[in-house]
């Protein structure tokens, strides 16, 4: 809490302290009341020795010195009375005294202007920059523990190219006297979870530099030129204890497209500040070795002018890990646990396709947390398998009751997607099958891929639709039914099939033609969005439909055609709720077997029939 709000909440205390006071000391020092019989039963009894009348209320002072209030309604009735027993009469005026306007006019206009007084300064600080513009926390780390380059794995070619930074930072001699000018700047793009602030401070760690930590939103505020103000102070004290970095988190958050025309409110706000950042990194002298490192997600966004050669003259993107890379993160988050013997961490980065190491590190905590609950002395392969579960799908719901029907339904469903999958060519592997609820999936079944893919054949896609229809091609050859259990199955296998025709340019009559109108990805590409007949929309929809009732139609011979291992799967599936591909597989060969027995058996029947009855 800064000290503008610690005031402001001070003030605040205090009035509502004096409130409270003021109301209870007016509350003990209030005189009792008395109705008006009683009033005018006391003045029969001669009891009353004095009255104050100020307007129609009246406090009278008895024969006993004690003190009552009451309200007479007719006063000019009750003054001769009061004459005629010559009691003494006190008349105060009904308006509030001076004083007391005074008072209650001024607190008020003094709580205000000190309010006032108190923004104004705050705003003042702001613009002319002093204390209050480092009002954020700058982290400053020159010493203790430090994250070096031995914590960043999965990612060798950037370490590589940041190894440069660090060399330049540690010998910069070696640099300035060749005329070689290290990079101002360098931006680290890419999807959440992938290291860009670690990377950053890694270098720091790495160079032994001081390392100022910031995130970009943290230079917005309210008042306009704040922003600015903390630029400016943050770079004069970087320039005070060079060589260091400046690492600006989150940068979008204040780097963002200027808008055209005159700005008001936080776009202006968010203007001045990329403004004073622009003249920052231009105003770096050569004798000043500061790097600027930034981290963002959202490339797109960003202004052109901050990215501009000379500023950010390096852009490194980060991508998620590949399975090699995979691994070697795992090694590294791996070190501080216990694992046992059966944890193959190569077979387990095989089993991660696409996490990041944000998620690889949250894997291996979730599996030490499963562990633990366990009260297990090491973590087992099964607990990685929950952990991943548990990330991928969600937690588990045990309390969910599931009627009989429903569970058979399911099964078929689960049991379809496996079938289909396990006889169609150039898919992934079947990994698993399950019909536990987890998360918002009523069941699941997983894949998972030899090698990570980065293209896709049309074969390949055409079998993931006909993958993803197995389930309702299940429900309908098994159970002659249709449900809404397939509704996310449907929703992906058009998607896929609409970027093949508009996207991808796999269909024979659309051609190689792209006619999907692009969003901005992580790299804020965009497709080019052509203007097309309505023909050419009608084709493309024929195309789309004709495409998935094919994989659909697929779907259903395979099925029919294995109607028993389909029924043998999807009853075990019932009692066991988990399968793997190897009970799937023997499960295969035992409906196999029993398929040729029961030939075998018809044809032996046949034969005796055939001798007992010649035809």
């Amino acid at each position: 809490m800064g000290t503008f709000f610690r005031t402001l909440f001070a003030i605040i205390v205090i009035a509502v302290l004096g409130i409270t006071v003021l109301i209870f000391w007016n509350m003990e020092s209030k005189v009792p009341s008395i109705s008006y019989n009683e009033f005018l039963l006391s003045l029969d009894n001669n009891e009353i020795s004095e009255v104050r009348i100020r307007g129609g209320e009246v406090t009278l002072t008895d024969i006993y010195d004690r003190q009552y209030r009451t309200f007479v309604p007719d006063i000019a009735g009750v003054l001769p009375k009061l004459s005629e027993k010559e009691i003494v009469i006190y008349g105060q005026s009904d308006r509030p005294s001076p004083l007391w306007n005074i008072i209650s006019i001024t607190i008020p206009v003094a709580l205000i202007l000190l309010v006032w007084f108190l923004v104004m300064r705050k705003q003042g600080q702001g613009e002319g920059g002093s204390d209050f513009a480092k009002g954020k926390a700058i982290n400053f780390a020159s010493s203790g523990k430090q994250v070096t380059f031995r914590d960043v794995a999965g990612i060798p070619e950037v370490k590589e190219e940041l190894l440069e930074i660090v060399d330049f930072l540690q010998k910069p001699k070696k640099y300035s006297k060749l005329g070689a000018i290290i990079p101002k700047g360098i931006l680290f793009q890419g999807p959440p979870g992938t290291g860009k602030t670690l990377l950053a401070q890694a270098v720091a760690g790495e160079a032994g530099v001081p390392f100022y930590s910031i995130s970009g939103s943290d230079f917005v505020e309210m008042f306009v030129g704040v922003g600015a103000s903390r630029v400016r102070d943050l770079f004069q004290d970087a320039k005070k204890n060079t060589p260091c970095i400046i690492f600006i988190d989150e940068i979008d958050a204040v780097g963002g497209h200027r808008a055209a025309g005159g700005a008001v409110g936080g776009q202006d706000e968010r203007g001045q500040t990329l403004n004073a950042l622009l003249v920052e990194m231009d105003g770096f002298g050569s004798d000043e070795t500061i790097i600027l490192l930034a981290a963002t997600n959202r490339p797109d966004i960003l202004d052109p002018a901050l990215l501009r050669p000379g500023r950010f003259d390096r852009q490194i993107t980060v991508l998620s890990p590949d399975v090699k890379g995979r691994q070697q993160i795992l090694e590294v988050h791996t070190r501080r646990v216990r694992m046992a013997e059966d944890v193959e961490l190569d077979e387990l980065a095989k089993a991660t396709p696409g996490f990041t190491g944000a998620e690889l590190a949250s894997l291996v905590n979730e599996a030490a947390l499963i562990a633990g609950r366990a009260e297990k002395d090491a973590i087992a392969k099964s607990d990685f398998e929950a952990a991943k579960d548990r990330i991928l799908m969600g937690v588990e719901r045990k309390g969910f009751v599931i009627n009989d029907k429903d569970r058979k339904t399911m099964a078929y469903h689960e049991a379809g997607h496996a079938i289909v999958a396990r006889f169609m060519p150039e898919t992934d592997p079947l990994h698993k099958i399950t019909i536990i609820p987890r998360g918002k999936a009523m069941g699941h079944t997983q894949q998972l891929p030899l090698h990570d893919r980065h293209v896709y054949s049309k074969e390949y896609l055409k079998n993931r639709i006909s993958i993803l229809l197995g389930g309702r091609a299940a429900e309908e050859v098994a159970l002659n039914q249709r449900t809404t259990g397939a509704e996310d199955d449907l929703a992906q296998a058009i998607g896929i099939a609409a970027n093949m025709v508009c996207k991808w340019g796999m269909d024979d009559v659309i051609g190689p033609m792209s006619y999907s109108q692009g969003e901005a990805g992580f790299l804020g590409e965009q497709s080019t969005n052509l203007t097309f007949s309505e023909q050419t929309a009608q084709d493309i929809d024929h195309e789309i439909r004709k495409l998935v009732e094919g994989c659909y139609q697929e779907a259903v011979e395979i099925l029919a055609r294995e109607k028993d291992f389909l029924d043998q799967l999807a009853e075990i599936l019932l009692q066991t709720e988990m399968l793997d591909k190897e009970e799937m597989d023997i499960i295969y060969e035992c409906t196999q077997k029993q398929m040729k027995d029961n030939k075998e058996n018809s044809e032996l029947e046949g034969d005796a029939c055939q001798t007992e009855f010649p035809a």
